[in-house]
């Protein structure tokens, strides 16, 4: 099993959500985040006055998927939330050991 973690605009929450319950993966975690990639910020203007925004607001999507599933899921939160402008996010992928469903006691993908 992956974890996908998707760092992404907040206005593209929706479409993403879409997305992975069309391929099966209904079951996400969604955390508001902020931070900044390369550009450091953005740059505003108001009443003449520049000022800059160094933490920008996200949104991180994690979702745990089969190893099978991780490009499809990828190009799926990729075309959801696609605009073509700076900022638009990162995809992380990592390795999940194990998983268990506290209720139950379920684990591996039947957890998930």
């Amino acid at each position: 099993m992956k974890k996908v973690e998707a760092i992404i605009r907040p206005d593209r929450l929706d479409a993403v959500m879409d997305g992975l319950t069309g391929i099966g993966y209904p079951g996400v975690t969604i955390t508001e985040v902020r931070g900044h990639g390369k550009q450091r910020g953005i740059k505003h203007q108001w009443r003449g006055n520049e000022y800059t925004v160094a933490l920008i607001p996200k949104i991180k999507v994690e979702v745990v998927v089969l190893d099978e599933d991780v490009p499809r899921t990828i190009d799926v939160v990729v075309r959801a939330s696609r605009t073509g402008n700076i900022g638009d996010g990162k995809i992380f992928v990592t390795e999940v050991e194990e998983a268990v469903r506290v209720r139950t006691g379920d684990n591996g993908f039947n957890a998930i």
